[in-house]
């Protein structure tokens, strides 16, 4: 039964309340029928996401039935965390808080008769976290694109993900997405998005620089059109353009497209090429079989292969193995006791490529070797050894 004004001002003199410390609009909160705790769910959101949704944008929840849901935006993904609260949460629609009732509202004591449509003891509390992407490398993996199919027909039983398969198994925004598809080269082929074989990656590669070498054309400045025209019949125009769009820069001139091709990539991807059939390489040999294999005129450098492969200075002769940083785990964690099975060691110059992308907006290498790794010395130079890492 809903109270009156003159009943309330009754309780509040046997609480021993004084009136005017209270504010003038009181509410009275019944509870509506059939309300239970399971009726709604509860979520914390910051400024950016409130007023995400109040622009009428969707927000997603991401996971497959073994993962952990993650919430995602247009651009950002967030870890989904129940947190319990002490004080039983209600949900009533229409309700004012006092920064919201005006002058008229507080001139005089009124009763507003409110119904409670839900409560809970918990809530959902996000927090920013990187994306998951790993599973998408390994889902684009099962079926490598490895070319045009005999008469333009590939096995139709073949697994396949349009960009819509992906957003409903990968836990990572659009735009996270979109990136990560463009990072590790794949591309759209009759709306499937695919995952270049990459022995058939270097083979376009190929073409491109031999064909820059014998025009005499210089690495910054290859001409679009006539790569297409002299290079479509050897493979897919489109496919061309995608090799140019993965290693060089697009850009006009005199209404001509143009790509300029960077050095960097061109090289590290031989680097790969030339490592991933070898369990370790000797360093010296490796470094003058790579300046050969890369076109006349490029430059070959260690620092090309940051994240990709590492050198081991500690053995004799010294040596150089593949170890990319996507093949590692995405668990903090897990990265970190992963990368101390490998070397018991480490100098902050060569683990730091292996656990920069693990940093937060405001989080560094430092921090992070702070609290997973050991500081102490070893001929004068810092190393960093395992300590012993509890999940928190």
């Amino acid at each position: 039964m809903s109270r009156t004004l003159e009943e309330v001002q009754a309780t509040i003199q046997i609480a021993k309340l004084k009136e005017n410390d209270l504010q003038n609009t009181i509410h009275c909160l019944t509870f509506g029928e059939s309300v239970s705790s399971g009726d709604y769910c509860l979520m914390e959101l910051d400024d950016t996401l409130c007023k995400h949704i109040e622009a009428g944008k969707s927000l997603v929840i991401r996971g497959d039935q073994d993962e952990r849901a993650v919430l995602c935006s247009e651009d950002k993904t967030y870890d989904l965390k129940i947190a319990d609260t002490s004080n039983l949460l209600l949900l009533v629609p229409g309700c004012l808080t006092p920064d919201q009732l005006t002058t008229d509202n507080q001139a005089s004591s009124q009763l507003v008769h409110a119904q409670i449509w839900g409560f809970s003891n918990s809530y959902w509390e996000l927090r920013k976290r990187h994306p998951k992407l790993k599973k998408l490398k390994r889902l684009l993996m099962e079926n490598p694109y490895e070319g045009p199919g005999v008469s333009g027909q590939e096995d139709v039983t073949e697994a396949k993900y349009t960009m819509g398969d992906l957003l409903e198994r990968i836990q990572a925004s659009e735009e996270e997405l979109e990136a990560q598809l463009q990072t590790i080269h794949a591309c759209e082929v009759n709306g499937y998005w695919r995952l270049l074989d990459f022995d058939y990656e270097m083979k376009l590669l190929g073409h491109i620089t031999q064909l820059v070498d014998s025009e005499s054309w210089p690495f910054s400045k290859v001409p679009l059109r006539v790569s297409l025209e002299e290079l479509g019949c050897l493979e897919p125009q489109e496919m061309i353009e995608h090799s140019l769009n993965c290693y060089g820069r697009r850009y006009t001139d005199n209404d001509e497209v143009f790509f300029a091709l960077n050095e960097d990539k061109v090289c590290r991807a031989t680097a790969q090429m030339l490592l991933q059939n070898a369990v370790k390489f000797n360093l010296t040999e490796f470094q003058e079989v790579w300046q050969q294999s890369v076109p006349d005129g490029m430059g070959t450098r260690l620092d090309q292969l940051k994240s990709l492969a590492l050198v081991d200075r500690s053995s004799k002769p010294e040596t150089i193995s593949l170890l990319r940083v996507e093949d590692l785990p995405e668990d903090t964690l897990e990265r970190f006791a992963h990368l101390f099975t490998m070397r018991q060691k480490w100098t902050e110059e060569d683990i730091t490529p292996y656990i920069q992308d693990l940093c937060g907006e405001k989080q560094t290498t430092g921090a992070l070797l702070t609290k997973y790794a050991r500081l102490s010395t070893q001929n004068g130079m810092k190393v960093f050894n395992s300590r012993r890492l509890v999940a928190t």
